[in-house]
């Protein structure tokens, strides 16, 4: 079975990309789809920093941590090294295609994409409101990454 090298992007890296880290790796596995994870901003203001507090928690409700990962930035390498980078949102994905070398090897794409349920295939920051915020991020990076998987299983 192939192995894919996925990496999931937001702005800071402590919200959205984190928890679909973790969930993807979680459904993956549960799935038998060998992925590899990582997850990266495309700004540096978190760089070295733990997850957001309510992300970590609302991961923990459904048995999933996500306490030891770091953010960090995305860099040129990373489209060479990845098979797939997944974008939380349309203006992550502008700052990743302005960055992007020519002719780099990884699928640059929207996460939401991959689910009909996720409003024009951006999942929504949850960093400025309260928790229930981090629930329904939650709840759509779940369904999203049911959907990946089952894309990747389909199509390897």
């Amino acid at each position: 079975m192939r192995q894919f090298k996925v990496l999931t992007v937001c702005l800071g890296n402590i919200c959205r990309s984190p928890a679909a880290q973790g969930i993807l790796e979680n459904v993956a596995s549960y799935n038998k789809i060998a992925l590899e994870l990582d997850s990266a901003g495309t700004a540096a203001y978190h760089v070295g920093n733990p997850p957001d507090s309510r992300s970590i928690a609302a991961l923990k409700q459904v048995s999933v941590n996500i306490a030891q990962q770091k953010a960090r930035q995305v860099v040129q390498a990373d489209f060479n090294e990845f098979d797939w980078i997944l974008a939380m949102d349309k203006e992550n994905l502008a700052n990743l295609r302005q960055i992007q070398p020519e002719h780099s090897r990884a699928k640059l794409v929207m996460f939401g994409e991959f689910h009909p349920s996720v409003s024009f295939g951006e999942v929504a920051d949850p960093y400025y409101g309260g928790d229930e915020g981090f629930t329904l991020m939650r709840e759509h990076l779940t369904q999203i990454s049911e959907a990946f998987v089952l894309h990747l299983h389909s199509s390897s």
